[in-house]
């Protein structure tokens, strides 16, 4: 249906084009096809999915192990760790102490093992002091020793010197603590196992052991300015509950089965059911 001849495909050699009519090829057009600027292809961006999944993933897990130390951290930072104490914490506060409230104490080694509980050497401000940790189903024997100690006329130079009783930790944690004066030398059972005493040695622990169970046994009725001190027996004696300090002086330690004999009071039993059968041959010498 073409009436012009007109080429419009480019070719070196020829050109060609196709019209309808008498001689409608007579008159010859060249029209090249006008062609657009080059399209250049450009890949679509990765996929930024899986990113996505990653990040949302972890951020949650992140967060959440965050939580989770911070929270542990603040347990641990509230509680009070275990080898310090506030010697001003008792149920029931003992007499005053030039002790009492120094801080912090710092349990340093197991010194020794008993059926009550275990000794401590523990590090208070720049001395050394003794901790004996109850188990709370021994709060009797704890209390026990705790209100012999506070008995008035306890403080002399061949008895254990006390300086506060501490109640730690709630519930199942509780434990119950006596802090004491610390004897490098430990008990007189201790050191004869591996030392040799001269008889001056001998004569002197002998002494020293004699006066302070002396003074143990003797009721004064007024007591160094403190009031009547009744007269106590220890009831568990022997070179095992005997400290020793530096110099071979004896120290009478372990109240934990002692009893006071007061005027008008029947002596408390307050261990009936424990077995004495292993103290029975120093027992008798105070019956």
């Amino acid at each position: 249906d073409r009436q012009e001849c007109v080429a419009t495909e480019e070719n070196p050699q020829v050109y060609f084009c196709c019209c309808e009519g008498n001689f409608c090829n007579e008159k010859f057009t060249h029209l090249p096809e006008v062609t657009g600027p080059e399209v250049v292809y450009e890949p679509p961006p990765p996929n930024a999915s899986l990113l996505h999944v990653v990040v949302y993933s972890l951020f949650p897990m992140t967060a959440l192990s965050i939580a989770i130390l911070l929270a542990f951290w603040m347990y641990r930072h509230r509680k009070p760790p275990y080898g310090h104490v506030d010697v001003s914490e008792d149920p029931s506060p003992p007499p005053p102490s030039p002790m009492i409230g120094l801080k912090p104490l710092q349990l340093l080694e197991v010194k020794a093992r008993g059926r009550f509980g275990c000794v401590w050497k523990a590090q208070l401000m720049n001395e050394f002091v003794a901790v004996k940790i109850f188990p709370v189903q021994d709060k009797q024997s704890w209390q026990s020793e705790k209100d012999i100690f506070n008995t008035a006329g306890m403080k002399h130079e061949n008895l254990l010197q006390f300086i506060a009783a501490e109640k730690r930790g709630t519930n199942l944690e509780t434990e119950l603590w006596l802090i004491t004066a610390f004897h490098d030398k430990g008990s007189l059972t201790d050191y004869l196992k591996g030392n040799v005493v001269n008889w001056n040695e001998l004569c002197h622990v002998a002494e020293t052991m004699a006066h302070g169970l002396s003074y143990l046994h003797e009721d004064i009725p007024w007591c160094k300015g403190e009031g009547h001190k009744p007269a106590i027996a220890h009831r568990d004696f022997k070179s095992k509950n005997v400290l020793l300090k530096n110099d071979l002086t004896a120290v009478l330690a372990d109240f934990g089965l002692a009893v006071r004999f007061e005027p008008g009071k029947p002596p408390g039993d307050t261990h009936g059911q424990v077995n004495l059968q292993v103290s029975l041959y120093y027992f008798i010498s105070q019956i």
